[in-house]
């Protein structure tokens, strides 16, 4: 059986973009009463990109913190926040900023029409209501959160994404001005989050031509960016991060990020960074990838963080590991059907001591 997956239907290219945002969410206001609300990277308050987005009266700019990653616990909090702001609800959701902002959007988009906990949807296809019409606007590029059919979302149990094609942006709009600021270090993160996309899905067992044609392209823009350092680097990766999105749409990703699945629960660190300390571990599985990355790093100047996991206790290690093998479709599409006689628990620990 091939997947029938869901595509983002309308998306928008080019620098200067971002201006025609309004113009967009107009087709959304069919009525006098219609409200939206601006999921917003709190980084942005009393900057010019706040200027510039197209508050009408009634709409709600709902300013979020991303310092941590998104929780169960924060997305039902928003949720109440934008329920109580009007008596009905929003004709449209639109998410600014890096991939937490986004991943926040989509599942706020979702929670308005699903009842109960965003906990309750925490896996694959439990979404049962259509979302709000939602859209993303990235300000940074890498995560691919702008095309993929998940939100990301660390709960009381487990991190794991809310999984659904209802999931997946109405609209997104690629404008790479504003991406032109974003701090070396969080380029990079991000930036090699996109590459190691690629490198799962090109080298996983779900691999096919359609995602081995996204995939070498995203690869192929994400080493002009870092190698080539080419003058229209911000162009090539907001682009590279679509299409490293698409490469897992019919794919999956692999051992680095349920890994770093495993180390962000335990530890919090954020998603970009924490794919990077794993797969600095995991040139085993993942050979010429690493020693790329390896390579670009030293190019760049980052200096990963080590050690992380040398003073854990055991039960925050067997925690650790419970969350990274409980993602089953990662390991299948790294290791086959038999993944679990390769990554045993103790494969699994002497990685995690690796980091």
């Amino acid at each position: 059986m091939f997947k029938n997956f869901k595509l983002v239907p309308n998306v928008i290219f080019g620098r200067g973009c971002f201006s025609q945002l309004d113009e967009i969410i107009e087709k959304q206001r069919t009525n006098t009463d219609a409200w939206a609300v601006f999921v917003t990277d709190d980084i942005f308050q009393g900057k010019n990109l706040e200027k510039r987005i197209p508050l009408h009266d009634n709409d709600l700019l709902l300013w979020v913190n991303v310092d941590d990653e998104p929780k169960t616990s924060y997305v039902d909090q928003l949720t109440r926040k934008v329920k109580e702001y009007r008596t009905r609800l929003p004709c449209a959701v639109i998410g600014i900023g890096g991939g937490s902002s986004m991943d926040l959007a989509k599942a706020i988009s979702l929670m308005l029409t699903n009842e109960g906990s965003s906990t309750l949807y925490q896996g694959w296809d439990l979404i049962k209501n259509p979302a709000i019409y939602h859209a993303a606007v990235p300000t940074l590029s890498g995560t691919g959160a702008e095309v993929s059919r998940t939100t990301v979302l660390t709960g009381p149990e487990k991190k794991l994404g809310l999984n659904s094609d209802y999931t997946v942006f109405d609209q997104v709009v690629l404008d790479p001005e504003l991406i032109a600021d974003v701090p070396k270090d969080q380029h990079f993160y991000t930036g090699m989050d996109c590459y190691i996309h690629c490198i799962e899905s090109l080298q996983g067992t779900y691999f096919n031509e359609f995602s081995k044609s996204y995939g070498e392209k995203s690869l192929e823009l994400c080493r002009q960016v870092f190698v080539d350092n080419h003058p229209d680097k911000d162009d090539k990766l907001m682009m590279a991060s679509f299409f490293g999105g698409m490469s897992i749409a019919y794919s999956q990703v692999g051992a680095c990020h349920a890994l770093s699945y495993g180390l962000s629960y335990i530890l919090g660190t954020h998603h970009g960074i924490g794919c990077c300390i794993t797969f600095d571990a995991l040139e085993e599985y993942y050979p010429e990838g690493v020693r790329e990355f390896r390579t670009i790093r030293e190019k760049v100047g980052i200096d990963l963080p080590r050690n992380l996991t040398s003073n854990l206790s055991e039960t925050q290690m067997e925690t650790m590991i419970n969350v990274a093998l409980g993602l089953d479709p990662l390991w299948e599409n790294c290791l086959g059907k038999d993944w679990k006689s390769i990554m045993t628990r103790d494969k699994a620990r002497s990685l995690f001591l690796k980091m």
